[in-house]
């Protein structure tokens, strides 16, 4: 079958390690000579040649970003793990390939890999479903391109596909065609397998004449090839074929001389493969799996000359057979009732599993969608409010204003809550590494949270461990969120108490620092059977005395996020006493790197100089408020309710940075920011948008976007973001 498994095809990721690369230019011609030359070790099965060749042409065709000769070569690597019986991952590199193909925009090398699937699910995996899916994907591209060559090949895979699969009469289609146009390609190499083609449909008419002249025609022409798998496939349905048609003996020899080619194809791949993994042993022990196999072989052919003892072997054999059938025979009515309601109870689990899973992503989709259409009107509250402040300076004590800044506020930190969890639970969330100062950030963290100390009149103590290194490397993110959720929840049910966050260096194995974190209140304490509930999301322990204001989720996100540092969250409380949580989190210690993420940190380079910048926002309130921010910083601002107006600014006017709105109607922010980069303006565009920066990274960088913020935004962050975009540029 590795005759029609299209051999262009292109290897990747490296098995082993990364050779040195000479910095010298090269151009995408040599990388397609390393390419070819990778190519042809495959056709050789030199795997371990032709691996190294396509890693170093990979590691070249990303270096020039060269999508095309990408896709080759993952294509090759795909190809080698075939050629290796590892399908799982020749579908993986296959798929990758598709990527950088439909990147490229070449249609011949989908086709290749639409075939190439074909092959491994229809002759490798046994899902014959999802292989004619592919072959006929790659036939319908291949008659729409009029790539003739592709549409016959396709053809003729799909015929052997449907016959190996005994449907005949399917296969019948595509076999009339190869039969007439084969002659088209000048290409007598298919004759053989053609030929066994013809052999397999009249031997399924039972025409076995004609079957067999086909049969012989093929054999006679596998003979002459220099590849050998066809002729063994040939052998392999031609001895099935004498079997059918009443011919043991025969059959019995032409299988003999199957298992002969097949061992010899088999021998050869092992040996390469056993060379790649370089383990000698494995080699020795498949050398002296073979010699068993030829001594056997040889015991085979002597018997063979003794056909007296094969004519007993054959009659035992079919007494055997009888009898295993006669035994299926009794067992099959009992047998038919069980598997059909086995049958039924699958189909019953499957549409199951089907309806929640729909249900689970319409719960995503309507958290993602709400939490947008929460944070849009939240941006413009929380403007208004803070222009009412600047604005009209004798309100700035108004009790009626800060409950309408502290309820915004609050409804945005819900909103984020249920957000995060939604993020969590879809595995959304990775892990940065960033160097911090455990100290520093602690005391940063008491500090924000003095005004709800006082309100309960409570007090903060820190004690960080002098042992722990000024800086380590991990998330200070998420570690920040886990500190803040439990401080303010300790500060939240302690009243005229104290509460205290310790940090211990516990272990240190090489370049990995074990630090364990208390924090301890004083407070009224969580009765033993609440304390695992209160882990859980919306879930919060009854209070006689205080109706305490949250969502429930405070906890929930910490449990989850300690989950993702592979840690994990210990309670100790008591009714009257207090609480204590305790967990630890390991961080890495390295000086290279923490002095590599220091180097890189962007540095304040804004100046005094006066920007003028274009605001796009279809929303009349939120673009007021991003007006009036701007113009804090002394900026000049334009505005525009949409993207044509923009795009008629942008013709008569000049601006430093666009600030650009993404969910608006008739053209949105994406299409706005494809049309400016396409009459080739450079000005730096800003992404404003209420959705959460993970959801549109993507989409936004292909569109043209330099930068994003989430609303509702510091004005802090948008003067720093706006000022980094105009000096990188």
């Amino acid at each position: 079958m590795s005759f029609f498994k299209i051999i262009f095809l292109l290897l990747t990721l490296p098995l082993f390690s990364q050779p040195k690369i000479k910095n010298n230019p090269i151009s995408s011609k040599e990388i397609a000579v390393l390419t070819e030359q990778a190519s042809e070790y495959l056709d050789e099965y030199k795997y371990e040649l032709s691996l190294a060749k396509a890693r170093v042409a990979l590691h070249l065709a990303f270096k020039v970003n060269n999508d095309l000769l990408v896709a080759k070569n993952y294509n090759i690597i795909a190809g080698n793990y075939e050629e290796l019986n590892e399908f799982k991952r020749a579908i993986f590199y296959y798929n990758k390939a598709l990527v950088y193909a439909t990147k490229a925009d070449n249609n011949t090398i989908k086709h290749w890999l639409y075939n190439n699937l074909g092959n491994v699910y229809c002759f490798d995996e046994k899902q014959f479903d999802k292989g004619l899916f592919y072959y006929q994907k790659c036939l319908k591209y291949s008659k729409k391109e009029g790539d003739f060559k592709q549409i016959y090949m396709t053809s003729l895979n799909l015929t052997w596909a449907y016959f190996y699969a005994k449907d005949f009469k399917k296969g019948k289609i595509y076999l009339d065609f190869i039969n007439k146009k084969y002659k088209g390609l000048d290409n007598e190499s298919d004759l053989a397998i053609i030929s066994m083609l013809n052999g397999m449909y009249y031997n399924d008419l039972k025409n076995f004449e004609k079957a067999k002249s086909y049969f012989l025609k093929a054999i006679s022409l596998g003979k002459l090839k220099k590849d050998k798998s066809d002729y063994s496939s040939v052998l392999e349905e031609y001895s099935k074929f004498l079997f059918h048609s009443g011919n043991y003996k025969e059959a019995y020899e032409n299988m003999i001389l199957f298992h002969k080619i097949v061992d010899e194809i088999e021998h050869k791949i092992k040996l390469n493969r056993a060379y790649i993994a370089g383990t000698n042993l494995e080699i020795d022990e498949y050398k002296r799996k073979i010699d068993e196999i030829e001594l056997e072989n040889n015991l085979q052919a002597q018997l063979l000359e003794k056909t007296k003892i094969i004519s007993v072997l054959l009659i035992i054999s079919l007494i055997i057979l009888l009898l295993l059938i006669y035994s299926l025979y009794r067992n099959y009515n009992f047998k038919k009732v069980k598997n059909l309601e086995l049958i039924q109870k699958n189909q019953e689990l499957v549409l199951a599993k089907e309806k929640a899973e729909v249900a689970s992503k319409l719960k995503s989709q309507f958290v993602s969608t709400i939490t947008h259409e929460l944070r849009t009107p939240l941006y413009g509250v929380i403007g208004t409010t803070n222009m009412l402040v600047d604005e009209h300076k004798e309100l700035s004590d108004s009790p009626h204003l800060k409950s309408l800044k502290f309820s915004a506020k609050y409804l945005l930190s819900l909103v984020n809550d249920v957000l995060q969890i939604n993020k969590i639970e879809e595995n959304r969330v990775v892990l940065e590494k960033k160097t911090f100062n455990i100290a520093d950030e602690i005391e940063y963290i008491k500090n924000s949270m003095s005004y709800l100390a006082q309100k309960h009149n409570n007090t903060i103590d820190v004690f960080v461990d002098p042992e722990i290194p000024e800086y380590l490397i991990g998330d200070k993110l998420r570690f920040s969120q886990i500190i803040i959720n439990l401080v303010s929840n300790a500060l939240k049910f302690t009243q005229d108490g104290k509460v205290t966050v310790s940090a211990n260096l516990v272990n240190v194995k090489e370049k990995f620092h074990y630090i364990e974190f208390n924090i301890e209140d004083n407070g009224m304490g969580i009765a033993e059977e609440n304390q695992e509930k209160i882990f859980e999301k919306f879930v919060q322990v009854s209070r006689k005395e205080i109706d305490y204001q949250g969502t429930g989720l405070g906890l929930s996100i910490v449990k989850q996020l300690l989950e993702l540092f592979n840690s994990t969250i210990y309670i100790k409380s008591e009714l009257g006493k207090g609480t204590t949580f305790n967990f630890t989190i390991t961080f890495e210690k390295d000086m290279e790197k923490t002095n590599a993420i220091i180097n890189n940190i962007n540095v304040d380079l804004s100046t005094n100089q006066i920007f003028t910048i274009l605001v796009v926002d279809d929303n009349k309130i939120n673009l007021l408020v991003t007006q009036k921010t701007i113009e804090k910083f002394n900026y000049i601002c334009s505005v525009a309710s949409s993207g044509q107006e923009a795009l008629q600014l942008l013709d008569s006017g000049k601006f430093d940075v666009i600030l650009m709105d993404i969910n608006m109607p008739i053209m949105n922010g994406f299409e706005t920011t494809r049309l400016i980069r396409e009459r080739a303006i450079k000005i730096p565009i800003i992404a404003l948008t209420a959705f959460d920066k993970e959801e549109i990274t993507e989409e936004a960088l292909s569109a043209g976007f330099d930068d994003i913020i989430s609303k509702p935004f510091d004005s802090r962050q948008l003067y720093k973001v706006i000022n980094e975009v105009i000096v990188k540029e």
